[in-house]
């Protein structure tokens, strides 16, 4: 992030983008969870793209986020610069990319300083994080891709992968319908979208607007699905889900 151009391509003020909804403070629900790490993975073949925006879930407010491009480490030079042409040419960050990527092992070196940072998780305790955890919009992110990343990296999926919120779970069990996606959400809470759809860190932000949203709205954000540590095996916990 100390990067002139990456800073230059990615100076969103987040504050700014992600502002809290005080006059809806008093709708806020107790929630069991003190902060949200809302994460959207770009790349399918290979994660791309790992971007995280952390709200305060009782304030609604922004607190920080962390932005790291990843560079694959299976495939080719040739492929890669087809695949980021392919993905990051159209959003006019391929240069950046090029530029800043790092393997993913580093990166996840990198996150686990920053929640580190924020006493959300200690890397000599291990476990889950502490009172804080992942939203995604799907279970994708992290019930099949990020396993699959460790395997093809050659490390052990970390520990604080082993529980997230499935925001379409969320969002079906508390505004009784069904959302296909971010944009869908989005769509029906008559919410304009920022930035650039499917560039990780704009969707991250965009979700995070809708976590806030709901928030405002009165929803409790609870662990949606848990993976067991010695099968890898995911239990989800709803009952109304999204399949």
């Amino acid at each position: 992030m100390n990067d002139a151009m990456h800073l230059e391509k990615f100076s969103h003020n987040l504050m700014m983008d992600l502002p809290a909804n005080t006059t809806a403070a008093d709708k806020v629900k107790p929630q069991k969870l003190d902060y949200l790490l809302i994460l959207d993975l770009e790349g399918k073949v290979e994660i791309l793209e790992f971007p995280v925006v952390m709200i305060d879930a009782q304030s609604m407010e922004f607190i920080d986020s962390f932005h790291r491009f990843v560079r694959p480490t299976a495939m080719s030079e040739q492929r890669i610069a087809e695949y980021i042409e392919g993905k990051y040419g159209k959003f006019g960050v391929d240069r950046v990319w090029h530029d800043t990527a790092i393997p993913f092992k580093e990166v996840l070196q990198e996150f686990e300083d920053w929640v580190g940072n924020h006493n959300l998780w200690k890397k000599e305790r291990g476990g889950s994080l502490n009172s804080a955890a992942f939203v995604t919009c799907g279970n994708w992110d992290l019930k099949t891709k990020v396993p699959e990343q460790c395997n093809v990296s050659k490390i052990k999926l970390p520990t604080y992968f082993m529980e997230w919120i499935n925001l379409k779970d969320i969002y079906l069990n508390f505004y009784r319908r069904r959302a296909t996606g971010m944009m869908t959400m989005m769509r029906e809470l008559q919410m304009p979208i920022v930035g650039s759809h499917h560039l990780g860190i704009d969707d991250s932000k965009n979700i995070a607007r809708v976590v806030q949203r709901m928030l405002a709205d009165g929803a409790v954000m609870q662990i949606t699905a848990k993976r067991q540590s010695a099968t890898g095996d995911v239990r989800f916990l709803f009952k109304d889900r999204i399949r």
